[in-house]
């Protein structure tokens, strides 16, 4: 049987560390009052001239060192994200090009704060068909580029970033075990950017009405995370033939310290086992599993033979989770 390892991953996080009194505008006491409601103290910001395909170039690059192979390798790519540099062309055609990686063929996904998750189940499955061998999955966004920083319930919650990780045909017993994905269509409201395409092009009036800029409901998703974390958790190992107990790690979407909080009492799983960037990066959106997935891998904390479940939910409505075993 074919099965889709890891074989190398990167990440970038921009230099622009923005600490929660950038919001003191916003709200009195603005550390505090961030903190205390989501465990976020700072996140990083991309530049002006920056893009995110050059955040999510940076981070293939070192997935591509890490994994010791040449661009020319890769067979496919592609990016999970939902702040692409432009509607079109692919944010993924313009990373496979700055990569080099000539012999791949590129392409989008946008789930929302699940995209690097989606990404790494498309990943998986070109190389359990037994088609492609190599194939690269990124999720990368700039959500900076999108906020209303004029809303201070959703723009002191995101920062930007990077995470990239090569999937590579195994016929070992490790690597992808199994995937949980699920969307619900009639939750789209809830997270969306209202003027940003065909429904509601971007006009001078759009703009004036900040309907350019990031909207979520934030009372509804934090119902709906509290919800579907758990279903992720269940079903994902009902489908592996295990326990909670059986995992090393989980790594969640960084939403939240309150989800996690709540899940980790529910399960009676160590808070100490969900390994977290939250309080440092913010909801890096699509880079969110991706980065801690990166950092925990490089510094150790994820060994050979670790078994960790990762996971993602967002906008869409949408949701899923990865059991890799390591």
């Amino acid at each position: 049987m074919i099965h889709s390892q890891i074989i190398g991953s990167g990440a970038y996080s921009p230099e622009r560390i923005v600490k929660n009194e950038f919001f003191e505008g916003l709200v009195e006491n603005a550390d505090e009052w961030v903190f205390s409601r989501t465990g976020i103290r700072e996140r990083r910001f991309a530049r002006e001239d920056q893009a995110t395909s050059d955040l999510a170039t940076i981070a293939a690059k070192q997935a591509l060192e890490a994994a010791g192979i040449d661009a020319s390798e890769i067979d496919c790519l592609v990016v999970g994200t939902s702040t692409p540099d432009m509607i079109l062309p692919a944010t993924a055609c313009i990373v496979q090009h700055n990569i080099g990686a000539a012999n791949a063929f590129a392409f989008d996904v946008n789930s929302v704060c699940s995209s690097f998750v989606y990404a790494m189940e498309v990943a998986d499955n070109f190389i359990k068909c037994g088609k492609y061998k190599t194939v690269m999955a990124i999720g990368a966004d700039t959500y900076s580029k999108i906020l209303d920083f004029e809303d201070k319930s959703t723009c002191p919650l995101f920062g930007d970033g990077a995470g990239a990780a090569i999937l590579r045909a195994t016929e070992e017993d490790k690597g992808v075990i199994c995937t949980y994905m699920r969307s619900d269509g009639s939750g789209w409201p809830l997270i969306q950017v209202p003027s940003s395409g065909s429904r509601k092009p971007v006009t001078a009036e759009t703009i004036a009405a900040r309907e350019n800029t990031f909207k979520m409901a934030g009372k509804q998703v934090y119902v709906f995370a509290t919800d579907v974390i758990p279903e992720i958790i269940m079903e994902i190992c009902r489908k592996g033939g295990i326990q909670t107990s059986d995992l090393d790690y989980i790594i969640p979407h960084q939403a939240n310290v309150r989800m996690i909080d709540f899940i980790a009492k529910k399960f009676g799983y160590p808070k100490e086992r969900f390994l977290l960037n939250l309080d440092r990066c913010g909801n890096t959106s699509a880079a969110s599993v991706a980065l801690v997935l990166d950092e925990n891998l490089r510094n150790g904390t994820i060994k050979p033979g670790n078994l960790v479940l990762t996971m993602g939910f967002g906008g869409g409505l949408s949701w899923g989770g990865l059991l890799i075993r390591f």
